[in-house]
């Protein structure tokens, strides 16, 4: 599947492809219950509510980061409570511009399944269409769990990205006066990793919540790093960073690699360096 579906297309779809399992994946940083509660006023009929932190994220050890990944038999074990079998189709959304849907995205990518996609503009393009939503909260269909299969997303841990320090292209999709150490609100320590470039993930989006068109996402990512080169992609928590990591294979940059500890695991090993200011 592309990357991104239309709230027009999704419509078409989910008439042909009514086994689709939709994700709704509203969260907000500040206060971990809000996307839970939005979920149960409105969300799209048949969706079902993927946490950040409760099912996308194992938990946190002050080591590992604030949103870690979970091992894959736990995810594995998840996307068949969640319905999610080889060759289903799965939408993920949210109401934030794809912020936290971004994750659930990979995170299937990354387990092997093909068929996933990103409802771009979320759930206000759904609305903004003039489709339905509801309060009703779809009955159980739970597959086994998902199967054991290669991984299509690629990522780096902290061992292996610090020896590359200067050698490796790194994106921070911070905003940029966290990238450059002006305030921290969630992290212990300001800064960024030293030669991370930054690309605020909101910059990949039209005023509308939408993502910006291929070829201008193209010429925007061509104009900050050297496309022919591998990239690593990293933010405070691993999440957002799915965003540019997306942004890029809507751009047809191809596939680029996830640090998922991101700043928030960095930082807690005092031994690592840490920069902050402008990129040189």
């Amino acid at each position: 599947m592309h990357p991104l579906i239309s709230a027009a297309d999704l419509r078409a779809w989910l008439a042909r492809r009514p086994e689709t399992v939709l994700l709704d994946c509203s969260f907000d940083l500040a206060d971990p219950s809000a996307g839970e509660r939005a979920y149960a006023e409105a969300h799209l009929p048949g969706a079902r509510y993927a946490h950040l932190d409760r099912d996308l994220s194992a938990p946190k050890t002050g080591r590992n980061g604030r949103h870690p990944l979970r091992d894959r038999p736990a995810y594995a074990a998840w996307m068949g409570r969640m319905g999610v079998a080889p060759g289903v189709p799965v939408i993920a959304y949210d109401r934030q511009g794809g912020m936290f849907a971004v994750r659930a995205w990979w995170v299937l990518r990354w387990m092997g399944h093909a068929d996933v996609a990103l409802l771009d503009g979320g759930l206000p393009a759904w609305q903004a269409e003039g489709n339905a939503v509801t309060a009703d909260v779809p009955a159980e269909r739970p597959a086994p769990a998902y199967p054991d299969l290669p991984p299509a997303m690629p990522r780096i841990d902290a061992a292996q990205l610090q020896p590359r320090l200067g050698e490796v292209q790194m994106l921070d999709a911070r905003a940029p006066e966290r990238y450059r150490g002006e305030v921290e609100p969630l992290d212990p320590v300001a800064g960024h990793i030293p030669g991370a470039l930054n690309r605020f993930f909101k910059d990949n989006l039209q005023p509308d919540g939408r993502f910006k068109p291929a070829e201008q996402l193209k010429r925007e990512f061509e104009a900050l790093i050297d496309t022919e080169r591998p990239v690593v992609h990293m933010c405070g928590s691993g999440v957002t960073a799915c965003h540019n990591l997306l942004a890029m294979e809507v751009a047809g940059l191809g596939r680029s690699r996830l640090y998922p500890g991101s700043w928030s695991e960095w930082c807690s090993d005092p031994s690592r360096p840490v920069a902050k200011g402008a990129a040189a």
